[in-house]
């Protein structure tokens, strides 16, 4: 058997002369930011967004007033220091030594390959801004009035009836950590109203009311809580819009844009990759949040007889 094999060309040899079919390179932190995808986005020049409220003061106005009497003169102010956005920068900078660009370029380009990985982190940057982002981020715009805490730990079909009780003007979809989903569909489980699911850009989302549950790491746990959110969305409705500026220097995409800085004294080929960016919240019952919520509470169910 052996003197066999020593006639026949092993696997190990014959591999010398085949070609592997290669992937690009695939990151395990990419999600599918369908925050991002859900928001309206509005284009604002000059990197600056003003948002103008009108002063809720009293308002003169009468159901058919006596023929004799004065009619009555509506006031309407608008507030003195309107809040003001400006977009922020989320920002790296690749490089790749042209030796390695020129030399191992087939069957993937090197210097594209890196860029892709980049503009991809730069992306998941950009939707943790937008929610976690000390100036303008989701959970640090929601107004005092519009928190909601839990009635027990884990979040309930009644704590997100409560949600909706605030946010009730059109509401367009909660946004909430996928273990957080999961901790409410097992609250419904238990109370026999299991949520129905749509399905959004491809795939099945739980449901409550009618209202999407859209999932995002985003919101991040920390220890055993998380926060959901609900969100009115779009300018005409007065909701939540994301904001950026088109037609910036070397564009490769709404608002971000890629460009090449030169060569270094090493050899190695340097891009700056920038993409500019913010969030908005139009008026202040645009968005609620269910503040604290449990994510790793379960239950025991009778063994079926």
């Amino acid at each position: 058997m052996a003197d066999n094999d020593a006639r026949m060309l092993g696997e190990r040899a014959a591999r010398q002369l085949s070609n592997t079919t290669k992937t690009p390179p695939y990151w395990v932190g990419s999600t599918p930011r369908w925050l991002v995808q859900l928001l309206p986005w509005t284009p604002v020049e000059a990197g600056v967004y003003r948002v103008n409220r009108v002063i809720n003061a009293g308002f003169a106005v009468e159901c058919s007033p006596d023929d004799a009497a004065p009619l009555p003169v509506a006031m309407i102010d608008y507030a003195d220091k309107p809040r003001e956005y400006t977009l922020s920068s989320v920002t790296t900078t690749v490089e790749v030594h042209t030796r390695i660009s020129d030399l191992f370029r087939t069957p993937y380009d090197q210097v594209k390959e890196q860029l892709a990985i980049a503009v991809e982190r730069v992306k998941e940057k950009q939707e943790d801004e937008l929610v976690n982002n000390g100036a303008y981020g989701l959970l640090n715009s929601v107004h005092d009035t519009m928190r909601v805490k839990p009635r027990g730990t884990a979040p309930t079909p009644d704590d997100l009836d409560e949600l909706i009780a605030r946010v009730w003007k059109e509401p367009a979809f909660f946004l909430a950590h996928p273990r957080a989903i999961a901790a409410f569909g097992r609250e419904c489980t238990r109370r026999g109203v299991p949520p129905p699911t749509v399905t959004l850009f491809g795939t099945p989302m739980l449901t409550w009311r009618g209202i999407p549950l859209v999932p995002s790491d985003k919101l991040h746990v920390s220890g055993k809580k998380t926060d959901i959110l609900l969100m009115r969305t779009g300018e005409k409705k007065r909701g939540v819009v994301g904001l950026f500026q088109p037609g910036i220097p070397g564009e490769v995409s709404p608002s971000l844009s890629i460009r090449f800085m030169g060569i270094n004294n090493v050899g190695a080929a340097q891009y700056l990759i920038s993409l500019y960016c913010s969030s908005a919240v139009l008026v202040e019952d645009a968005i609620g949040c269910l503040e604290g919520v449990e994510v790793d509470r379960y239950h025991d169910y009778p063994e079926p007889k």
